[in-house]
């Protein structure tokens, strides 16, 4: 690899050595002759997507959480109040926000007798297909290609990975799981096709060396392990040697985009050596990479995924949160109470509030990823400026396994496709599809006619009239 002062730099350039291989983030110096960054921007990045399940549905979609305003605001439009909601922990993230509320999942509903009581394991299936899964327990499954899918077949081809799919429980059951249903339904988000599920994946280590480890054979990624050694030191005489030729922003940003890499790689180690120490784990049937606080694994996978958009190795993320049906009880909630059981509230009011504790301590856990993206600067606007992040749930009451006015909002601004500041509420009986063809007609698939059991778009913006009276009530 030969640099030369004064000459734009691949965006494509990887600095490589035996145990792995690192690529860069977007630099100056990446910027051709005569270009400014808003063409740059323009010509070279596209919007980055992320769609995260959270099972079970929410608190806010019961009859009485919804008069609580639970889940989503009381105002709809614009400068609404997060304080009651399960999402009040991501008001300093407000104008990011595009809550829409009362969309329903219909796809997921029982078709025929048979699938009566299977809601939870089939309803991951249809999170992103908006498609109604074929009851089976055999290899012939299908339901519909993820949307998430349909845009990294489009846009994601021109990057090292196209897509990648993240979970935080035990996915890999294989068989049948219950009421007729293949445990792959409820194993992954993405499908490459209706007979096609993606597998997800669990441990950060193996995440990290499909994002750095592309350059060098699993031997070495191994050697490399064994001799606790960072990437950074295998690569360390091309670091320096692009250290002299960039200028003094672009050095900047390449040092804290390594220090970030090097601090990812080592809190993946020490998770590691202590799974491998032989103490007693919470978790212990998961691989030694998956430490057991559900909170330092998930914001290892939020790293991971800023790094991975930082470089343009992929620009499709899915994540599962969890495992519908899951009984894991989560510490870091402040409840000792296993979630699946908690979830059946039986319309009590006091066990209603507590399954919105969870809400509230999942929905928190986006905080973090938010402030990651929005100090993340990919040219001349942020990782959150150039993203559109899906969080939500197939389900609405878990108490009855609807899946009716159900809990979803995006965040991100999408590359000025998205508004922010904005909760809408949509007319009863709207199918969500309605509102994921309007995401994918803004991620550019702007021929896509139909997704799921759509029946046409749904504005992701106020009418005009109404973003004018908005603006004169504000003022």
């Amino acid at each position: 690899m030969n640099f030369l002062t004064g000459k734009h730099i691949h965006r494509r350039t990887f600095l490589r050595g035996m145990g792995g291989s690192l690529a860069l983030p977007f630099l100056d110096a990446m910027v051709p002759a005569g270009a400014g960054w808003a063409r740059a921007s323009a010509d070279l990045e596209q919007t980055r997507f992320i769609a995260i399940e959270i099972v079970h549905g929410a608190s806010g979609c019961t009859e009485w959480g919804a008069t609580q305003n639970l889940w989503s605001p009381a105002k709809t439009g614009r400068d609404f109040d997060l304080s009651p909601t399960a999402m009040k922990s991501l008001a300093p993230f407000q104008d990011y926000l595009t809550i829409v509320s009362n969309t329903d999942v219909r796809m997921a509903d029982a078709y025929t007798a048979p699938e009566i009581g299977g809601d939870h394991f089939r309803s991951s299936a249809t999170f992103l297909t908006q498609a109604h899964a074929k009851q089976t327990e055999g290899s012939d499954v299908f339901v519909g290609t993820s949307m998430d899918q349909l845009y990294a077949q489009r846009f994601g081809q021109e990057t090292p990975i196209p897509s990648m799919q993240l979970c935080i429980e035990n996915v890999d059951q294989a068989g049948g799981c219950a009421y007729g249903y293949a445990c792959v339904y409820t194993d992954t988000l993405s499908w490459a096709s209706p007979t096609e599920p993606l597998p997800m994946i669990r441990d950060p280590r193996v995440a990290f060396d499909m994002l750095f480890g592309a350059g060098g054979t699993p031997e070495a990624r191994a050697e490399r392990r064994r001799a606790n050694r960072s990437i950074l030191d295998w690569i360390a005489g091309e670091v320096a040697e692009l250290r002299m030729v960039l200028a003094g922003e672009d050095r900047v940003r390449l040092e804290q985009y390594l220090d970030n890499v090097r601090e990812l790689e080592r809190r993946i180690q020490m998770i590691e050596e202590q799974n491998a120490s032989g103490q007693e784990r919470a978790l212990p049937e998961a691989p030694a990479g998956v430490p057991d606080s559900f909170t330092e694994h998930l914001q290892l996978m939020f790293d991971l995924q800023v790094l991975a958009f930082q470089t343009d190795m992929t620009r499709v993320f899915t994540l599962k949160l969890s495992r519908d049906a899951t009984n894991r009880v989560y510490p870091e909630s402040g409840l000792d109470l296993p979630f699946h059981p908690t979830s059946h509230h039986g319309n009590n009011h006091e066990e209603i509030l507590k399954f919105q504790q969870f809400n509230e301590f999942f929905t928190g856990q986006m905080l973090y990823l938010l402030e990651k993206m929005d100090e993340s600067m990919d040219g001349d606007a942020s990782l959150l400026d150039r993203s559109m992040v899906l969080y939500g749930s197939p389900m609405g009451d878990p108490n009855v396994h609807n899946h009716r006015r159900v809990p979803m909002f995006l965040a991100g601004k999408a590359n000025g496709q998205l508004e922010g500041n904005l909760h809408l509420h949509a007319p009863d009986d709207t199918p969500m599809a309605n509102v994921m063809l309007t995401m994918l007609h803004k991620l550019g698939l702007d021929d896509l006619e139909d997704f799921g059991d759509s029946t046409g778009e749904f504005a992701l913006s106020l009418p005009a009239v109404a973003a004018a009276d908005a603006s004169s009530s504000s003022r």
